[in-house]
């Protein structure tokens, strides 16, 4: 099955850097959180903003990252976030980070975010915004 892919663009900014001048491992978690924030807005109906709404939230249940080259202060950042399908009430997205002035790929991960209902409960079917969100977007693959 073809995927759905966002394509973002971020410069590394200098809060980011560690002490050994280059971007500080943490901050690839908020590169990828730019990206899903890059894909809602890309492929309307899961966003933030589209939660925030239903008073369903989807926190990061699970999230793994391998680095593989270093980025540096005013790189641009290049995110590839796709969206990975999984029956259930999650969403799964894969990422890749590349530097922008070569094209080296920096960074791969993963993340599985699971919904929460508005009382704090783990939910086990998928609300029904998402539900009509993967009935118009798959429905195109």
């Amino acid at each position: 099955m073809k995927d759905l892919e966002d394509i973002c663009r971020v410069q590394v900014k200098f809060s980011e850097i560690d002490s050994m001048q280059r971007v500080w491992h943490g901050a690839y978690i908020t590169y990828f959180e730019d990206g899903r924030e890059s894909f809602g807005r890309h492929y309307p109906g899961i966003g933030y903003a589209d939660m925030q709404r239903s008073g369903i939230c989807a926190p990061i249940y699970d999230i793994h990252i391998k680095y593989c080259a270093p980025l540096v202060m005013n790189d641009v950042v290049i995110v590839h976030t796709h969206y990975i399908y999984k029956p259930g009430a999650r969403l799964d997205y894969s990422y890749e980070v590349y530097r922008e002035h070569d094209n080296v790929l920096c960074a791969t991960g993963n993340t599985i975010q699971l919904f929460i209902d508005p009382e704090g409960q783990l939910m086990i079917d998928k609300p029904e915004y998402y539900q009509r969100w993967q009935d118009k977007y798959l429905a195109q693959l």
